[in-house]
């Protein structure tokens, strides 16, 4: 189903019905700060691997992320942060990051990689940070298989390309083409540059 919300004033109902769906372990297709991406519950394990499958690969050995709603919810996810990592996450969120950090105890064991880290993400947009409150807990944040980036940008074009996979796809505007910016914090206070996306990373940071 395709359904449309306002990318500032969010409908309740339409809210309601996406948070449901994901409570029941349903896939959806969604807008963020970036790019739309595949989402669901973090804590719905067949909904996970639903999404390992439709972009073919393997839950053990993918390098998984999940949006958060913000730094405190974040927090949750990973193990102690130091006062100048919480300094540095704290300029840059929300926004068009992706942090791996080491996953903590509440991070599901189909999400961790091998090293036992997760990618975390507060984007900056309002769709998704209201089915985050709604939910209650933090959404997958996974990209679209393959490489038609044009095609990713088209919620309409993706509701063609994937309505047979996902449950649920949301028009919340035309998305954008650039990912966001990951940085490795697994080791304090040396962050790497893993890929430079949409957002401006500094290495003097």
């Amino acid at each position: 189903m395709l359904v449309t919300i306002h990318p500032v004033n969010p409908q309740p109902r339409q809210v309601k019905m996406v948070v449901e769906c994901l409570l029941d372990g349903g896939v959806i297709i969604y807008p963020t700060d970036t790019i739309y991406g595949l989402g669901c519950d973090i804590f719905q394990h067949k909904a996970v691997e639903r999404v390992c499958r439709i972009k073919q690969i393997d839950p053990q050995k993918a390098q998984l992320s999940f949006i958060c709603c913000d730094l405190s919810d974040l927090s949750k996810y990973t193990k102690s942060i130091s006062t100048p990592l919480y300094r540095m996450l704290k300029n840059h969120l929300p926004g068009a990051y992706t942090f791996i950090l080491p996953a903590s105890k509440e991070v599901p064991k189909i999400l961790q990689s091998k090293k036992s880290t997760i990618g975390l993400r507060v984007p900056d947009n309002k769709i998704a940070h209201t089915f985050l409150s709604e939910l209650g807990h933090p959404i997958l944040s996974a990209s679209l298989p393959g490489n038609m980036v044009e095609e990713y940008t088209d919620p309409e074009l993706m509701y063609e390309n994937f309505k047979n996979q996902v449950d649920l796809v949301i028009d919340g505007g035309m998305g954008g083409m650039i990912p966001s910016t990951v940085i490795d914090c697994t080791t304090d206070d040396d962050y790497t540059l893993i890929r430079q996306g949409l957002g401006a990373w500094d290495t003097g940071d």
